[in-house]
């Protein structure tokens, strides 16, 4: 098992690993020595995510070990890695905290009247949160969204 495998495993390298894709995505740099994203296809670690995409999948093995991420075009309702941008009038609303491949995934949906959204769910002008329930999003908790 690899190293970058075992950091994976733990808690703490799902957190790190989606702090290190939050940042590329957020700041559009990527890390020394990483290939450039391709849209639509696998990129290094650190490559930015092309606005209007997402990351979906994870391979630890990627890029000689280093891993890689699998982006690709937004589109509803579609399961998204931890640390994904979150493209706009989209909102979260499940949680799998196994899912691509242990970093933990998002469930991503169109915002639309009465939906339950997930913490950490941007909430889109013209909403507002209501409810809350919880048991939502895997126990995380939810909130229902509802048009102003």
């Amino acid at each position: 098992m690899t190293t970058i495998l075992r950091k994976l495993m733990t808690r703490t390298g799902r957190a790190a690993a989606t702090v290190a894709v939050l940042a590329a995505a957020l700041t559009g740099t990527t890390a020394a020595g990483t290939a450039s994203a391709a849209p639509g296809s696998w990129s290094c670690s650190g490559a930015p995510v092309p606005a209007g995409y997402v990351i979906t999948m994870y391979n630890a093995g990627g890029c000689n070990n280093h891993g890689s991420w699998y982006q690709r075009p937004a589109q509803d309702r579609l399961w998204t890695c931890s640390g994904s941008p979150i493209v706009s009038g989209y909102v979260l609303t499940n949680y799998d905290s196994r899912g691509c491949s242990g970093v933990g995934a998002w469930y991503h949906e169109l915002v639309r009247n009465g939906v339950w959204t997930c913490p950490y769910s941007p909430i889109p002008a013209g909403y507002r949160s209501t409810t809350y329930d919880a048991r939502g999003c895997s126990g995380l908790g939810a909130w229902l969204t509802v048009k102003i």
